[in-house]
């Protein structure tokens, strides 16, 4: 039996879609460290080792900002596989040991144990804690290998900051994000402004004019290739 096909497979994508985009800021997750801006040092992964690959993922759903990052300040990135829309992204084959460390460090953990992943892959999503990040979320497959990521266990919110609902991303945080997505080589640097300026919580307070000029472009010179997309698991049919 293929590892795509079993029931428990030895590798995943990983689905970043805030700062972890951006290769520089997952080696910190990956091999441990302080990431350029943060407010946090990072203890790492059993295995440091960075991913097989990383290609450019389109996923359903949107990407939210909120709360109040401690690590950043402004708001984080969130994902609502639920909401109306397309979430951009960037997908990293990691083995389940690497993705489960990096779940731990995201809800302030301590890495260290496999993750038991039968309920998301089962069902799409599964409660691990009320935290910010304690949530999974396996919105399908790629190349016949689950897609997974960790988001709240609420909605996207539809308040602004009045309603303790979304929030602005700083600039540091942005920077990360907007180079990761650079860096894919699937969106010209002008789609990537325009992407996020119009994610909620950054609509309205940030311009892509104000985004493209955090950080200068890191993706291929060449025409952009096509993303991969997320579809949905054959298992969940």
């Amino acid at each position: 039996m293929s590892e795509a096909s079993s029931r428990a497979p030895s590798r995943v994508w990983y689905a970043a879609y805030g700062s972890n985009t951006h290769a520089e800021r997952l080696f910190c997750y990956l091999a441990g460290g302080r990431p350029p801006g943060a407010a946090r040092t990072f203890p790492g992964c059993r295995d440091p080792r960075p991913p097989e690959r990383s290609v450019a993922l389109v996923l359903p759903g949107r990407v939210y900002f909120a709360t109040e990052s401690p690590v950043w300040g402004g708001g984080r990135a969130f994902y609502d596989a639920a909401a109306d829309g397309t979430a951009w992204g960037v997908a990293h084959l990691l083995t389940v040991g690497q993705f489960s460390d990096i779940a731990a460090q995201e809800m302030y953990r301590a890495p260290g144990a496999d993750l038991d992943l039968t309920e998301v892959r089962a069902t799409g999503r599964c409660s691990l804690g009320t935290g910010r990040y304690e949530t999974l979320v396996c919105p399908g497959v790629l190349d016949g290998l689950p897609v997974l990521t960790f988001t709240a266990p609420w909605p996207m919110p539809e308040g602004g900051e009045e309603d303790g609902g979304l929030r602005p991303p700083s600039a540091a945080y942005l920077r990360h994000v907007a180079a990761g997505l650079h860096g894919a080589g699937a969106w010209r640097p002008a789609e990537v402004a325009a992407y996020l300026a119009g994610c909620p919580g950054a609509a309205g307070h940030w311009t892509p004019e104000a985004v493209a000029a955090l950080s200068a472009p890191t993706a291929p010179t060449g025409p952009p290739g096509p993303p991969s997309r997320c579809r949905p698991d054959p298992r969940r049919s």
